[in-house]
Order: structure tokens, then C-alpha cells, then sequence
């Protein structure tokens, strides 16, 4: 053994450094509870398999392991699998959006039937996607209706959903170079829709008045966002972080039903 590591204090030393670099590589944001509301006033279909706190975004975590990305994404409730999916979770779908260190190829405007946008700054290069569908199937809706950005968007083989946390894992270099805990992300709950509008990828709708398979509290038409949660703030837990939410997720419609001022999204950073 070389003379230096023989000494304890160095050794200390060289393990807090190695811990160190392993913590570097692991993003964690919390949200606040009882915030599933959308822009505030959205509520949950009233089918009893969209269990309450179904869409209740409480942690999102992305951990660097060697040349693989983790991501995990926690709810205020136990995850189940009414429709068989095969995957131990069913009604949730996650869009993870990240900016990465690369300036070039953002893109302001959400993934067709999120009904978000990114602000000036806050345009993102990737999206993961978690969902309970095949991957194959999420790919080749990507490929139809998002055409656009199907080189941005990034699927796990396989995304499996356990106690309250979805979890999927990708290519770190599907990602990007970069540092990521110098990322920035945003998370978006939405519902896995098995039968979605012609234009929407996978996701389920927001109406007026909430229906068997329908989120209510939003507007008929396609100007307000179909998201029922996201992370606000600094991605602490805070209860403050509740309004944050709700003013991104504000809207407002013409009365034609198109969109005259559409929520607007920010990255959250470490």
C-alpha cells in the first residue's frame, strides 16, 4: 500500500471525495401535497381507479449510474395496475422535460395534447417519458404526432411502477453531455389515455366538468393545460410552491375556445 493512504485522515479524506463525486451525479426536488389541482381548481375523474392523490407529484429524482440515467417519480398514493398494464401501475404518465448544457435545439412548446409552453429561457432539449404503455407504442406515437421532436424524446424500455414511485432508466448519452446537476427539468403529471384524441400523445383531457375518464375544472376546448401537476419553485416541498404552480399553470381562452394566454412553464434547478 502506497505510504499516503496508510495514513487514517487521508483515507477519510479519499472516501468523502469519492462520496462526494457519487452525490454530484444525483438531482432530487420536492413538491408540496395536495397541489393535484392543475391551475388550482381541476379535479379527478370520477371513476374510482383515479384514486385520490393519484396525480400527486411529491419527488422526482434522476440518479447518474455509470453510463445509465434513473429517473423516479413518487406520488401521494399507492400505485395500481386496474387496467392490466403489466407494469404495476396504470394511470399515471410522466413527461420529464430537461435542459441540458446544450443551447442548440430547445423547444418552447410542449409535446401535442399537454397544452403547455416554456418560457423564453426555459426551453427544453429532452423529454423521458414514463408511462405505463409498451415502448414501442409511446415511440410510435412520438413518431406520428410529434414528429417534430421525436429525436428530443427519450423512452426507457422499460418503466415499472412500485409502492408510490414510477421508475424508468435511459442512456446517459441519450441525454446529452453535461453536468446534470446543472440541469434544469420540470415535471408534468398527466393520465395514461389508451384511446387519445387524434392529435394528443397518450394523455387525457381536461373538460369543463369532470366525467367518468375525464379530469374536470379546465375549458371544453383545447386552451387550457392538461397537466395536474408540476414542480414550482425551488423544488423544495414548500408549501408556497402550491401558488408558484398555479400561476404557471394559468391560462386564458378566447371565446372562440383558442388559446389567448397558454400556461407557461420554468426549468427548475439545483
Amino acid at each position: 500500500m502506497l505510504k499516503w493512504l496508510r495514513s487514517p485522515v487521508l483515507v477519510a479524506l479519499a472516501l468523502c471525495l469519492v462520496a462526494g463525486s457519487a452525490l454530484a451525479q444525483e438531482v432530487v426536488f420536492k413538491d408540496p401535497t395536495g397541489d393535484d389541482k392543475g391551475p388550482g381548481n381541476y379535479v379527478y375523474p370520477t371513476d374510482k381507479v383515479y384514486k385520490s392523490g393519484s396525480f400527486d407529484l411529491t419527488e422526482f429524482k434522476m440518479k447518474v449510474s455509470g453510463d445509465k440515467a434513473d429517473f423516479s417519480v413518487s406520488v401521494a398514493s399507492n400505485l395500481e395496475d386496474p387496467w392490466g398494464m403489466g407494469g404495476g401501475f396504470a394511470t399515471q404518465m410522466v413527461f420529464i422535460f430537461i435542459q441540458t448544457d446544450a443551447k442548440e435545439g430547445r423547444f418552447n412548446k410542449g409535446l401535442p395534447g399537454l397544452n403547455v409552453a416554456f418560457g423564453p429561457e426555459d426551453g427544453w432539449n429532452k423529454c423521458v417519458i414514463l408511462s405505463p404503455q409498451p415502448q414501442q407504442r409511446v415511440v410510435s406515437e412520438v413518431e406520428t404526432k410529434a414528429g417534430w421532436a421525436k429525436a428530443a424524446v427519450v423512452v426507457p424500455l422499460r418503466t415499472r411502477g412500485a409502492g408510490r414511485t414510477i421508475t424508468g432508466s435511459v442512456p446517459l448519452k441519450d441525454l446529452g453531455a453535461g453536468d446534470p446537476t446543472k440541469w434544469g427539468f420540470q415535471v408534468v403529471m398527466q393520465s395514461n389515455e389508451g384511446f387519445p384524441d387524434k392529435a394528443d400523445l397518450l394523455t387525457r383531457k381536461v373538460n369543463e366538468f369532470e366525467g367518468q375518464h375525464r379530469f374536470g375544472g379546465g375549458n371544453d376546448a383545447d386552451c387550457d393545460p392538461h397537466a395536474m401537476d408540476i414542480l414550482a419553485g425551488k423544488g423544495t416541498g414548500d408549501k408556497a410552491e402550491i401558488d408558484a404552480q398555479y400561476k404557471m399553470l394559468a391560462y386564458e381562452c378566447n371565446p372562440d375556445g383558442t388559446s389567448k394566454k397558454m400556461a407557461t412553464l420554468s426549468m427548475i434547478r439545483k
